[in-house]
């Protein structure tokens, strides 16, 4: 995949002026949506023009795999924006260099590393993305739960995000399990009814508000967007197990331009951008951020910290192979 870049070309702009030197230039890797890593990434060309910055964006899964396989040949500056889960790994977590940015002492506690390798500006909430023509065509109710997801009503009318490849999937499964004794039997009862399961979290969304199925798990934010756009969707926050999951950034310990990518992390931080992750995220843990556009129309709680099912991030990045080989052993898909 070739990484996005805040390089821009000047030189017919510059006439004379053959090329612009940067005196910076870091690679990052991220997975952030590409949508808003382009946003950001405009900004930062506003911000700091002498910065390059050379993004591969990657799906959760595929990017903490890369950076435990990289590990003995650091080939990266920054992480930006990686499940909290996956960045605490031992094997990604070893790699990171302690480095507190400015502005991170706005963030409260469960928001940052007490060592401080990494910390986290934002992040999303699980949220079902319900097609309610679809539903009242099928007569079917609509569900409030992951455990209303049980019913057998829903066979074949539910998409879900694969755990074993989206951050997402990782996220809403690992909530479930956590939170019952016997988690693992509602995975069961729910697998029943999926008719599919994806690598992005933000697609089973899109599959809903299209009406290829009923229900779709995903994220509050792609429901809220869909909900603004005009689609038939309405967005169930489960009562039950809301899990959610934080976005870390760090600097790796080997860059090769620490200075460079100080800098970068301290933008992350700043209120150029703290203004623009509003537009793109339902949690911001920056004070003051702006309010996502649609969140009182699609019903998101005006403290959405109040909803959100205590995960445990230290026991998600633990289990996660013991987690994933359950999940093939039990689900196989």
């Amino acid at each position: 995949m070739r990484p996005v870049s805040t390089k821009l070309t000047f030189s017919v702009l510059l006439g004379a002026v053959s090329s612009i030197v940067y005196a910076d230039s870091i690679t990052v890797y991220s997975a952030l949506e590409q949508d808003e890593i382009n946003s950001y990434l405009q900004q930062l060309s506003v911000d700091h023009p002498d910065l390059e910055v050379n993004v591969l964006r990657l799906s959760t899964g595929d990017l903490a795999a890369r950076l435990i396989a990289e590990a003995g040949r650091p080939q990266v500056d920054v992480i930006w924006g990686l499940a909290l889960s996956n960045m605490i790994d031992p094997q990604i977590l070893s790699q990171l260099a302690p480095y507190s940015p400015e502005g991170v002492d706005v963030l409260a506690a469960p928001y940052k590393d007490e060592e401080g390798r990494w910390f986290a500006a934002t992040g999303y909430l699980g949220a079902l993305c319900i097609n309610e023509p679809m539903l009242e065509r099928l007569g079917l109710p609509t569900p409030a739960s992951w455990e209303d997801l049980a019913d057998p009503v829903y066979k074949g009318e539910i998409v879900m995000p694969n755990p074993a490849s989206s951050g997402t999937g990782y996220m809403q499964m690992v909530a479930i399990e956590q939170g019952m004794p016997d988690g693992w039997a509602l995975i069961e009862q729910i697998n029943g009814n999926v008719a599919q399961y994806t690598s992005s979290g933000s697609r089973p969304c899109q599959m809903a508000r299209m009406g290829e199925y009923a229900i779709g798990a995903s994220f509050a934010f792609v429901a809220m967007r869909s909900i603004a756009e005009g689609y038939p969707i309405k967005m169930v926050i489960p009562e039950d197990f809301a899990g959610y999951e934080l976005e870390a950034s760090a600097m790796l310990s080997t860059s090769s331009n620490p200075e460079a990518a100080q800098k970068f992390l301290d933008w992350t931080l700043s209120d150029s951008v703290a203004d623009l992750y509003g537009d793109y995220k339902e949690i911001v843990t920056i004070p003051g951020a702006t309010r996502p556009e649609g969140a009182d129309e699609a019903g998101l709680p005006e403290n959405v910290e109040d909803i959100l099912f205590p995960m445990d991030f230290a026991q998600s990045a633990s289990d996660r192979p013991s987690f994933l080989t359950e999940w093939q052993q039990r689900i196989g898909r």
